[in-house]
């Protein structure tokens, strides 16, 4: 039985876990690319890293609170699914735009690889709730 106002998380927490993981992973390639050129970002990589510090904070206290099966990590996992898609929607405008930087092929994975993830954890998101508002009915 679980806790008075938690969900069950078990079934997304792992895909959480593997789109955080492959967004982080993008996070350090960007630093290669000096993403804050891209961005046109003052303060270079001492910014970019200042930026990441509660980016990444926020991505791990979402997977804490999803694997305590609390609803604020519900809240969390589909801010990750908007974090990914966003993500790759703005670095598809840039290879698209002939821009150089993130054209190598882990590069490009990564960012497929982020948007793959993303569209199942929605889809994962969608069910569970959906599941959720059926057990709430009955």
């Amino acid at each position: 039985m679980l806790p008075k106002g938690s969900i069950p998380t078990k079934s997304i927490s792992w895909l959480y876990l593997v789109n955080a993981t492959i967004l982080i992973t993008h996070q350090i390639d960007a630093a290669y690319w000096h993403e804050w050129d891209l961005f046109g970002m003052p303060g270079g990589i001492q910014l970019n890293l200042l930026l990441n510090i509660p980016l990444v904070m926020l991505i791990l206290f979402g997977q804490q609170c999803l694997t305590q099966g609390r609803a604020a990590g519900f809240v969390f996992s589909w801010l990750l699914v908007a974090g990914g898609i966003i993500t790759v929607s703005i670095h598809s405008y840039f290879l698209l735009q002939g821009d150089d930087a993130f054209r190598l092929p882990v590069s490009l994975g990564l960012l497929a690889t982020t948007f793959f993830l993303s569209l199942g954890q929605a889809i994962a998101l969608f069910i569970l709730h959906s599941t959720l508002n059926q057990d709430t009915a009955q």
